[in-house]
């Protein structure tokens, strides 16, 4: 039985260590999607909701500051019965 040099082995480590980077990037990016997703519904809820002061400041909030942070016209159509069609930043 030969045993691996030390190259071999650092090669190995290298990999794992590459192999379990991309699995905790991919968690990381899972989590920050599921918490742009329930904090997008949050903010939803309210507005649907209608409670006069909530609903009235996070709709003047969002037809101020989303316009701005949409770069893509695909985009501003998701928003459309919130910011008004055409409206650009």
């Amino acid at each position: 039985m030969s045993r691996k040099s030390i190259e071999e082995r650092l090669a190995q480590l290298e990999a794992q260590r590459k192999s379990l980077q991309a699995r905790l990037s991919k968690d990381e990016r899972a989590r920050d999607t599921r918490r742009k997703v329930l904090l997008g519904a949050l903010v939803l809820h309210r507005l649907e909701e209608g409670r006069e002061s909530s609903a009235d400041y996070l709709r003047d909030f969002i037809r101020r500051e989303l316009p701005g942070f949409l770069t893509r016209d695909i985009d501003r159509r998701l928003f459309e019965d919130l910011i008004g069609p055409g409206k650009t930043g």
